[in-house]
Protein backbone atom coordinates (compact mmCIF):
# COMPACT_ATOMS: atom_id res chain seq x y z
CA UNK A 1 0.00 0.00 0.00
CA UNK A 2 1.27 3.48 -0.78
CA UNK A 3 0.84 6.70 1.18
CA UNK A 4 -2.06 8.78 -0.22
CA UNK A 5 -0.05 11.99 0.25
CA UNK A 6 3.45 11.24 -1.13
CA UNK A 7 3.00 7.73 -2.61
CA UNK A 8 5.87 6.25 -0.52
CA UNK A 9 5.54 2.84 1.15
CA UNK A 10 3.31 3.03 4.25
CA UNK A 11 4.48 2.57 7.82
CA UNK A 12 2.58 0.28 10.19
CA UNK A 13 2.78 2.99 12.85
CA UNK A 14 1.12 5.64 10.65
CA UNK A 15 -0.98 3.52 8.30
CA UNK A 16 -2.32 4.46 5.77
CA UNK A 17 0.44 7.09 5.72
CA UNK A 18 4.20 6.71 5.59
CA UNK A 19 5.01 9.21 8.36
CA UNK A 20 3.63 11.60 10.93
CA UNK A 21 4.31 14.42 8.46
CA UNK A 22 1.98 12.96 5.81
CA UNK A 23 -0.67 12.16 8.44
CA UNK A 24 -0.52 15.80 9.59
CA UNK A 25 -0.76 17.07 6.00
CA UNK A 26 -3.89 14.96 5.50
CA UNK A 27 -5.41 16.20 8.76
CA UNK A 28 -4.75 19.81 7.72
CA UNK A 29 -6.55 19.17 4.41
CA UNK A 30 -9.61 17.93 6.32
CA UNK A 31 -9.53 20.88 8.72
CA UNK A 32 -9.16 23.57 6.04
CA UNK A 33 -11.95 22.11 3.90
CA UNK A 34 -9.84 20.79 1.02
CA UNK A 35 -11.68 17.46 1.20
CA UNK A 36 -15.17 19.00 1.44
CA UNK A 37 -17.85 17.47 -0.76
CA UNK A 38 -19.38 20.17 -2.96
CA UNK A 39 -23.08 20.72 -2.36
CA UNK A 40 -25.64 21.56 -4.98
CA UNK A 41 -28.78 23.61 -4.51
CA UNK A 42 -30.82 20.40 -4.60
CA UNK A 43 -28.95 19.25 -1.48
CA UNK A 44 -30.09 22.39 0.34
CA UNK A 45 -33.79 21.55 -0.13
CA UNK A 46 -35.41 20.32 3.07
CA UNK A 47 -37.66 17.95 1.11
CA UNK A 48 -40.92 19.58 2.22
CA UNK A 49 -41.91 21.12 -1.10
CA UNK A 50 -45.55 20.31 -1.86
CA UNK A 51 -46.22 18.77 1.58
CA UNK A 52 -49.02 19.83 3.88
CA UNK A 53 -47.95 21.11 7.29
CA UNK A 54 -50.71 19.16 9.05
CA UNK A 55 -49.36 15.77 7.98
CA UNK A 56 -48.68 13.17 10.60
CA UNK A 57 -45.08 11.96 10.77
CA UNK A 58 -43.49 8.88 12.30
CA UNK A 59 -44.95 7.62 15.57
CA UNK A 60 -48.14 9.64 15.02
CA UNK A 61 -46.43 12.95 15.75
CA UNK A 62 -47.32 16.00 13.60
CA UNK A 63 -44.50 17.50 11.55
Amino acid sequence: MSCPICKAETSVQYRPFCSRRCADIDLAKWLDGSYAVPASEADQDDGREGMDDDRVGPFGMPH
